[in-house]
């Protein structure tokens, strides 16, 4: 997919795109997992990677023919991220995000937050780091009817920003989320943050290893 010839919203993820939060997210899901006595490979935790955790434990539940009630599961796996969270005073920012966010909010883009994390997640990121001044909407895919891969999460961020899907680009770390994007019909970056462990990016319509270059594509005489 070609990269909009007019843009006017910028559609980001969350957690490993905006906050290395992979990393603790992953902690407090084998914690829980480990409470349940289940050994999850490798392969069966990539695809939770970029869904919502509503979905990750029903995937879980089934695979394990677990009797607990997932609702449960998320409440405790919660528990125990809000935990990690509040305890890891080294939890930043993904290096230049801050810098591109400013840029696309001085220059009067749009921009939309679609995530898979609850809504509690997103707002104590957005509150500690401040991002609630750039951003004109925030999605949480936890209260959708559907998870990444489906592409309801971007369909609604099209809505919000008030704009068309071919007035959007996403920027996304997750093959999850790049496939929500592909089926919404909106050109994604696939952000290479080696944080997110086994994203192939592979169905992006371009890798960046940074988001500086970003601006190649709004400003390419520069």
């Amino acid at each position: 997919m070609e990269f909009p010839k007019q843009l006017d919203c910028i559609i980001f993820d969350m957690d490993g795109v905006i906050i290395n939060s992979e990393e603790i997210h992953k902690k407090a899901y084998y914690e829980t997992f480990k409470s349940l006595g289940v050994d999850v490979a490798e392969d069966l935790y990539k695809t939770f990677t970029g869904s919502s955790t509503i979905n990750a434990f029903e995937k879980l539940v089934i695979h394990f023919n677990l009797s607990k009630n997932p609702k449960d599961l998320v409440l405790d796996k919660r528990k125990r991220y809000i935990s990690f969270f509040e305890n890891d005073p080294n939890l930043q920012l993904v290096e230049g995000v801050e810098e591109i966010i400013q840029f696309f909010y001085t220059n009067k883009y749009t921009l939309i937050l679609a995530s898979s994390s609850a809504m509690v997640n997103i707002d104590r990121v957005f509150k500690r780091f401040n991002l609630d001044r750039y951003f004109s909407a925030k999605i949480s895919g936890a209260d959708l009817t559907a998870s990444k891969p489906n592409p309801e999460i971007f369909e609604k961020a099209v809505f919000l920003g008030k704009t068309s899907k071919e007035r959007c680009i996403v920027i996304e770390d997750s093959d999850n989320g790049i496939k929500a994007a592909n089926a919404a019909g909106i050109f994604v970056f696939g952000y290479n943050n080696l944080l997110s462990e086994n994203q192939t990016l592979e169905n992006a319509d371009v890798v960046i290893q940074n988001f500086e270059q970003i601006k190649k594509f709004i400003l390419p005489n520069e």
